[in-house]
């Protein structure tokens, strides 16, 4: 079976520093993937990598029949990143601007750049941008100014924004990181129902272990820029998790404090 995103000794370095270290990997179509690791581990670096936010110094990013490692020219990486929805940890929204307008922008990979920079979007894309909208319970906000929602509705937008892009792999960077658990479950489960529902690959990057178990089809533990962990929630033990944070379990904060089970 061919892969949606196949990842091949991917590196990055920083001069003498190796952010990411011989990372291999692959997600399929409808799989939730949650990397785990403490700050600084090369979460992040990975999943930038992937779109070309950041530039690998190797390794091989294999995506929709090509290496996105590869391409040199902008026209070609436009392309390709239209397929890569990407949800943020900041939200990265234009809060000056409509809950509608933000949407909206999930198509400015498809627009020329004359109708992107005069904003003329079709009636399609319109429409699929309320219908986005209404079904993740924002509807009633469609012209509010992103700015004056709360944490959870902001984040609710970036999933409708990258959906807009009818992406093939969604990358969700610390997508519930700055918001309280109920909000965190309503993302969490928003992004695994579309995952499931559209058949999109997800990769989550999360600090939180008992979330990644509770949505993740498979987790990867990733220290020091190397995966030491790739399997099945139901795998992840105490020690390893030992192992991926380099501390012992009782000193550590990373989501647990709700008892969860764990194998020795």
């Amino acid at each position: 079976m061919e892969h949606i995103l196949e990842l091949v000794h991917l590196k990055k370095y920083y001069g003498q520093t190796k952010a990411v270290e011989d990372v291999s990997f692959h997600v399929d179509a409808g799989e939730v993937v949650a990397i785990i690791g403490p700050s600084g581990a090369g979460k992040s670096t990975v999943l930038r990598c992937i779109n070309r936010m950041i530039e690998p110094t190797g390794g091989s990013i294999l995506f929709d029949g090509q290496d996105m490692a590869k391409l040199q020219k902008e026209k070609e990486l436009k392309t390709a990143r239209r397929k890569i929805g990407m949800i943020f940890q900041s939200f990265n929204l234009v809060y000056r601007l409509s809950v509608f307008q933000n949407v909206l922008h999930g198509r400015l990979g498809y627009m020329s750049a004359p109708n992107a920079v005069m904003g003329r979007y079709s009636e399609e894309d319109k429409h699929k941008a309320v219908q986005l909208l209404n079904m993740i319970g924002l509807k009633d906000m469609i012209y509010k100014k992103a700015g004056e929602l709360s944490g959870g509705q902001k984040q609710r937008v970036g999933i409708a924004r990258a959906l807009m892009q009818d992406p093939t792999l969604l990358l969700c960077d610390e997508p519930i990181a700055s918001l309280d658990p109920s909000s965190s479950r309503v993302i969490m489960n928003q992004i695994q129902e579309m995952a499931k529902t559209r058949n999109i690959a997800c990769i989550v990057n999360l600090h939180q272990v008992d979330v990644a178990m509770a949505y993740a089809d498979r987790i990867i533990g990733i220290h020091q820029g190397r995966i030491v962990f790739d399997d099945v929630p139901d795998k992840l033990t105490a020690s390893m998790i030992e192992t991926i944070y380099d501390a012992p379990i009782d000193k550590l904060t990373i989501g647990l404090e709700e008892g969860v089970a764990l194998h020795a």
